[in-house]
């Protein structure tokens, strides 16, 4: 059982539908423009829309940081003054950076610094170094022990934050260059392929191929720390973060909501096992690879991949329905066309596009001016929705 006072909540997104499935739940949202990411898919979000982003969190009510951590070579030295300068016009609450050439202008332009864990911080001399930088935050290397985390916050005053749930690399984070290595896209500059989530094959020295328990022989577990929230807050950590930039809107909606619970339960000293695994139920229940602690309580074996599986290892899987055709605000319905699978009234939904995220249940289902309790795949329908939908948003069964 847990009393502290809770951390700082931070969740990864993408664009506005990941801020509208999670703000309820997070104190922070961090997220990347099109410029100096690790997530080079993630463009939603650019150094022209940054601003109009940035209020849209702040009318929200949270924190926002940016993320502008890839390898920054001389090329794109030009590329730093354009994003601090967008940064600094939006009004960001903080930038999260390893290369020091970014450090160091951001700074000078009166920026809040948060040290990225591309840094592999993994002592506290170095957490030192980095707050004589102007640094107020590091996010630790995700290589640490929760034994290690404990000693050197003792030994430093600048903030620390900790990943707590979401994917793992299988190499030194930050440092694989598997995907460089195969196809000549980058990790470090935010174009991973993620060759480590493919099936392989061990071949012996003779030629044989030898036997695996699975073919997704380099594939981590995700983290999850659900069942630990109240020894990462007793460590004194100030900040937890959720990977999943790339992930759905529910995935996020899920994942935030479940570790808001759990801080709140420890604040408020009522955090059980009983509801951590019930938590973890929920967590099993959106994508993911599995679950592991990661190397908080050692270096992970075996038991830290999976190599069964491939890329989501949950059961409970949405399927895609269709698309929205056009909304009608004043009928507060949409034409929607069912490409892939039909709809019934009673079907829980999710319509979800760049700026959508809509959970709902099927109310009322139209065909020609005809009410309907099941459509077929491949009817236009009229459906009723809740809130405001998008042309091209995408309808999935939950």
């Amino acid at each position: 059982m847990c009393k502290s006072p809770g951390p700082e909540l931070i969740i990864g997104i993408r664009n506005l539908a990941g801020l509208e499935a999670c703000y309820r739940y997070a104190d922070a949202v961090y997220f990347s423009t099109d410029k100096l990411s690790l997530r080079a898919k993630a463009k939603e979000i650019t150094l022209e829309s940054l601003e109009d982003f940035v209020s849209e969190v702040r009318g929200r009510g949270l924190k926002a940081y940016l993320a502008v951590n890839s390898t920054v070579d001389e090329a794109r030295l030009d590329e730093v003054e354009d994003v601090v300068s967008a940064a600094i016009k939006a009004g960001v609450d903080a930038i999260i950076a390893w290369d020091p050439a970014v450090i160091l202008k951001a700074r000078k332009a009166g920026l809040r610094v948060h040290i990225s864990t591309q840094a592999n911080i993994t002592n506290h001399e170095t957490a030192e170094f980095y707050r004589t930088l102007g640094a107020e935050r590091i996010v630790f290397s995700r290589e640490l022990s929760l034994r290690d985390i404990r000693q050197i916050r003792q030994q430093t005053e600048v903030e620390v934050e900790t990943f707590i749930h979401g994917a793992m690399c299988m190499a030194v984070s930050g440092r694989c260059h598997l995907s460089a290595y195969v196809l000549g896209k980058s990790g470090n500059c935010g174009e991973c392929t993620q060759p480590c989530r493919w099936e392989w094959e061990l071949h012996g020295e003779n030629g044989l191929v030898m036997e695996s328990r699975g073919k997704y022989l380099l594939s981590a577990k995700d983290l999850c720390m659900i069942g630990h929230v109240p020894e990462l807050i007793e460590a004194g950590i100030d900040a937890f973060k959720v990977e999943g930039r790339l992930r759905d809107p529910g995935y996020l909606e899920t994942v935030s909501r479940c570790y808001r619970e759990a801080i709140d339960a420890c604040k408020e000293g009522s955090y059980t096992c009983e509801k951590a695994d019930a938590w973890r139920a929920e967590l099993a229940s959106v994508y993911n690879r599995g679950f592991s602690t990661g190397f908080y309580f050692g270096v992970p074996g075996l038991e830290g991949f999976s190599p069964e599986k491939g890329m989501n290892a949950s059961e409970k899987k949405r399927r895609a329905a269709g698309v929205v055709e056009n909304y009608y605000p004043k009928q507060q319905a949409a034409a929607v066309r069912l490409l892939e699978e039909g709809l019934a009234v009673g079907d829980e939904i999710l319509v979800e596009g760049n700026t959508t995220y809509l959970k709902q249940q099927v109310r009322s289902l139209m065909k020609k001016g005809i009410s309907l309790q099941k459509a077929e795949k491949g009817d236009e329908i009229g459906l009723a929705v809740d809130g405001e939908v998008r042309k091209n948003d995408r309808i999935f069964i939950i």
